[in-house]
């Protein structure tokens, strides 16, 4: 028998009705399209920085930078 354990308390998933076992099936998809998108970000942010080093490497410094204007790329 599975067991699922919701704010520390261990139900039995077949001893569940349909509807707690519907929406124990959608709390389940909802964490893994977080899990996914979690992914999806730390891939994004990885890709940034590296176009952020990319950009940096290739601009020229300005010889007196004007302050203030546009924006700052870490």
């Amino acid at each position: 028998m599975a067991k699922v354990q919701i704010d520390g308390h261990d139900y039995e998933t077949e001893a569940m009705s349909q509807e707690a076992k519907g929406r124990l099936e959608m709390l389940m998809l909802c964490d893994q399209k977080i899990r996914q998108l979690q992914g999806e970000l730390a891939m994004m942010q990885t890709a940034r920085q590296a176009y952020a080093n990319a950009l940096k490497a290739v601009l020229v410094a300005p010889s007196d930078p004007i302050l203030g204007l546009g924006e700052t790329i870490q």
